[in-house]
């Protein structure tokens, strides 16, 4: 009972609907955009806004504050009845007369010449970096000036505002302190931000030094700043910076600075802020509902007219060809696009039709090339490495098929230490040699990185497992050889015991057989190891040797390979040539005619030694 078939999704509505996403990403975005844009415009307007108002609630305190010291100067300036020379008790008259702190008299020199503070006269004006700003007096242009409260130089834990006026011969300076400063500027401070307004709905407090409120939109004058809910904490609120309180129960963006004694508070409240954001990002956002759906229809309308519709043609002709019909011909030229696409639809059937005609003929040499790729993946030099005089190596393979799943393989892994080993894959043919290539990788990646045999076969096992659907394993012997002791590490997956060539008598090695390759994760691998001696040949092989069979069915078997490598082969190259050729002419003449159902692969080692070998180790 055939199952029913999957509904598809068309063209036309997955275009749609990615086209509707991609729409709605770009409006998402867009809106996104523009709301971050639109609050910095909003928060930076706001700032300059506080910033601009507070500068002026400023300028207002120091202007009355400068004024109010300047008329008083003036003031004590007429009323000196001896200008410069007017004596120390006249002034000290006239600065409890007026309130003040400190009064000055000052030739164009900038030597004080007189002062209600005796230890100031003779003082020179240049020398100090508070009073040489009074020198400016000295110039003949210039007639009065006032400097900021602020600390004195002299005693740090005193405020005090001075001014400057000029007399006949220099000028009279006029001080007052903090008490005085207080009294003065409160007359014009008090009330003056009841009517200030920042923005709508903003206002500005101003608080003395104490913190108390002597100008407040709430009339909550001589009350505590906290009063209103605010609290500013110097120390880790720096002027100048705006941040964020809670004032009069409207949550509000706040800024202050301080100003000859004075804290000025503006605040603004945050509803106001994000108003102007809201607006903006709703007009901009209408506007961009109505773009992206004008957008939307007309890309839909065109490229299901220009692409979709021409796709459902060629999709038409295309299911023709699939079910079989290669005399479809497509025929779509509604464009260029389009024409170039149905003339390569048609070539290309044209060409299939060739390739099918000729699929057959081209197997055997595509099978061909394999082999040779195959072999070209395996040590073929020999000998490999002709400088070494402490062993030498040969191997050969001889598949069943084009390509076949035995592999050899062999490599320094340092001065001193050999890799050689010998594998045989459950397969054969193209999945064989498939995974004998992935096999050899795998084994060699781990041998190089320095992990010992077991660690190598624990590692290559698992890494073989994951993915293994067609359930292939590999029966492989692996030994490390020190080149200067003579002493394998080995370990063996299933596979064949080597045979030990050793003064012309050959045996198989002692070995204990480890689970295959492949065959199940989670597989330990036991390290074994022998002693080779000098002149000691080692012959690894594939059961394809030793299971090859007869006319008669009769299998060459472990006796007789034994009787042909019990044999005097000669030293160096020459003799590991001579073991594998040995055998394959005997397994040749053994078989006859019959067909070879199995590859065979053959290494041999031959150790000479460098004379530090010890005794054999045993398992």
């Amino acid at each position: 009972m055939n199952k029913p078939s999957e509904k598809k999704n068309t063209i036309s509505g997955s275009f749609l609907r990615g086209l509707l996403i991609i729409v709605l990403v770009g409006f998402a975005a867009s809106i996104g955009l523009s709301w971050i844009l639109q609050t910095r415009l909003s928060t930076q307007n706001a700032e300059e806004l506080l910033r601009i108002n507070i500068g002026d609630v400023e300028q207002d305190i120091l202007d009355a504050s400068d004024a109010n010291l300047l008329a008083l100067a003036w003031q004590i300036a007429g009323e000196l009845p001896d200008g410069l020379e007017t004596s120390r008790p006249k002034l000290l008259e006239l600065m409890e007369q007026h309130n003040v702190s400190e009064i000055d008299l000052v030739n164009n020199d900038g030597i004080i010449v007189g002062c209600t503070n005796a230890g100031f006269v003779g003082f020179d004006m240049k020398t100090g970096a508070q009073s040489a700003e009074f020198m400016v007096l000295t110039d003949g242009t210039t007639r009065e000036f006032v400097q900021s409260y602020q600390p004195i130089s002299y005693n740090p834990s005193i405020s005090r505002k001075y001014a400057g006026v000029v007399i006949p011969g220099g000028f009279v300076q006029v001080a007052y302190d903090a008490k005085r400063f207080q009294k003065d500027v409160d007359q014009s401070v008090i009330g003056l931000t009841h009517n200030w307004h920042v923005g709508k709905g903003g206002f500005i407090m101003i608080a003395d030094i104490n913190w108390n409120l002597v100008s407040d939109p709430y009339r909550n004058e001589g009350k505590n700043l906290d009063v209103s809910g605010l609290w500013i904490d110097r120390r880790t609120m720096p002027e100048d910076e705006i941040f964020h309180a809670t004032v009069y129960g409207i949550p509000c963006s706040c800024l202050y600075l301080t100003t000859e004694g004075y804290y000025v508070v503006a605040v603004i409240p945050e509803n106001e802020i994000v108003m102007q954001r809201d607006t903006s990002v709703l007009l901009s956002s209408s506007l961009m509902i109505l773009v992206f759906i004008a957008l939307f229809v007309m890309i839909f309308l065109l490229v299901k007219k220009l692409v979709v519709n021409n796709i459902n043609k060629v999709n038409n002709s295309l299911s023709k060809i699939s079910e079989g019909n290669l005399n479809e011909v497509v025929n779509v030229r509604s464009n260029t696009e389009f024409s170039s696409l149905s003339d390569d639809i048609n070539a290309t059937v044209s060409t299939l039709k060739q390739y099918i005609a000729a699929a057959a003929a081209r197997i055997d040499q595509e099978l061909a090339f394999a082999k040779n790729i195959q072999q070209s993946a395996l040590p073929s030099v020999f000998p490999p490495y002709p400088d070494r005089k402490d062993f030498s190596l040969y191997a050969a393979m001889d598949t069943a098929k084009e390509v076949g799943g035995d592999f050899y393989d062999f490599y320094l892994l340092d001065e001193n230490d050999l890799a050689f080993l010998i594998a045989d894959v459950s397969g054969k043919g193209i999945p064989g040699a498939m995974f004998m290539m992935t096999g050899k990788t795998v084994i060699r990646d781990y041998a190089e990185r320095g992990d010992d045999p077991a660690d190598v076969f624990i590692n290559a096992n698992n890494k073989l497992c994951d993915g293994n659907d067609a359930e292939m394993f590999i029966t492989a012997w692996m030994g490390f050889l020190n080149t200067e002791t003579g002493a394998v590490r080995f370990v063996n997956a299933g596979h064949n015991a080597p045979v030990l060539i050793r003064n012309g008598q050959a045996s198989f090695i002692t070995q204990k057989a480890n689970l295959t390759l492949a065959a199940m994760e989670g597989i330990r691998y036991r390290e074994q190891s022998l002693q080779l001696e000098p002149g000691d040949m080692l012959y690894l092989y594939t059961d394809g040797v030793t299971e090859a069979v007869d006319v008669n069915e009769e299998l060459y078997g472990n006796d007789r390979l034994l009787s042909v490598l019990s044999a005097d082969f000669g030293t160096g190259d020459e003799a590991c040539e001579k073991v594998c050729r040995e055998v394959k002419r005997d397994l040749d003449a053994f078989v006859g005619e019959a067909e070879q159902f199995d590859d065979i692969t053959m290494l041999c080692l031959y150790f000479k030694g460098t004379g530090n070998q010890g005794s054999c180790t045993g398992d």
